[in-house]
């Protein structure tokens, strides 16, 4: 582990804390990829209603799934 030194100023402990997580969220590696295309389940946009058709017969196709 590398040793930090401020140079300048005097940063009280919550700022050294600060820095201290930022530097570590910078080391980490990055999250996995996902497999895939979310599921429906988790996926909100899906829970959304979608907008009616319209024109003729639209009435019809109201209920049909998209």
């Amino acid at each position: 582990m590398t040793d930090i030194r401020v140079t300048r100023g005097a940063p009280d402990d919550v700022e050294v804390a600060a820095l201290a997580v930022v530097l570590a969220a910078l080391a980490a590696p990055p999250p996995p990829e996902q497999a895939g295309p979310p599921s429906r389940w988790v996926d909100r946009a899906a829970h959304l209603r979608r907008p009616l058709p319209v024109g003729p017969h639209a009435w019809r196709t109201s209920t049909w799934p998209g």
